[in-house]
């Protein structure tokens, strides 16, 4: 059996309609092959025995560990230690010759454990569906969208049938000042009031309880990443990544 899982290209602008629509996910390829999770060069995961007790046998499963949004980094610690709490296996693909469809379908009549979920597939019925998508989820706080080609087959390598979209860009601006949390987090900063390229604009998402508590400094520079510019030239959807202090 070829573990080797299917690797998507960057999306090449083409008529999307039709196409099947999914997050991309900020988590850890990883293949379940009947008996072990395998990451996408073949390493064998240090999955607990118990989690691995509970996959289904003879079937073999493309999809990520995943521990949150904007959480990679604590995920694969976790994964590499072993103590999966908090970890899901995201599936999103069985591995045989049928076309995407029947894969699918083949997958939604699996009996998964409470940790594995299946992830939601939506049929792309134009450019302005794609793009009104891709901007609910960064909104969110994914890191983009996966589209497939209709009936395309399972290929154990990089495939045109398989695209990636990830617009996010990231710069940096300088902390003017603060706006005062309210709710959960009040008696605390709710956002960083910041200046980038003359535009004055608010950045809270992404900054963690300790952040707000002990927020960057007044003139600091700060990182953060972004979707796209408006018409007025402020970001659309900027999270906080962290203080521009490494150099």
């Amino acid at each position: 059996m070829n573990y080797k899982p299917m690797l998507a290209r960057r999306y090449e602008y083409a008529d999307p309609t039709g196409w099947w629509m999914s997050e991309k996910l900020d988590g850890v390829r990883a293949v379940w092959t009947g008996t072990d999770f395998i990451s996408r060069t073949g390493k064998v995961f240090p999955a607990p025995a118990e989690l691995k007790e509970s996959m289904p046998k003879g079937v073999t499963l493309d999809g990520e560990l995943f521990g949150g949004r904007g959480k990679f980094q604590t995920s694969i610690g976790k994964i590499r230690r072993g103590i999966w709490d908090g970890i899901t296996f995201k599936v999103f693909d069985v591995i045989n010759e049928e076309p995407f469809e029947a894969r699918q379908d083949a997958l939604s009549a699996l009996q998964l454990p409470a940790w594995c979920e299946v992830v939601k597939q939506v049929k792309c019925l134009s450019e302005a569906h794609l793009k009104q998508y891709e901007q609910s989820l960064v909104s969110m706080g994914a890191e983009g969208v996966m589209i497939r080609k209709p009936q395309s087959l399972y290929k154990h390598s990089r495939s045109n049938d398989l695209q990636k979209i990830k617009r996010l860009q990231s710069s940096e601006a300088e902390v003017i000042g603060y706006e005062q949390g309210e709710g959960k987090h009040a008696n605390r900063v709710g956002a960083l009031i910041t200046k980038f390229a003359g535009q004055v604009f608010k950045l809270g998402t992404g900054l963690t309880n300790e952040e707000r508590e002990n927020p960057p400094a007044v003139g600091s520079i700060v990182t953060f990443s972004f979707f796209e510019l408006t018409d007025g030239g402020k970001p659309r959807f900027a999270s906080f990544i962290g203080v521009r202090d490494y150099e």
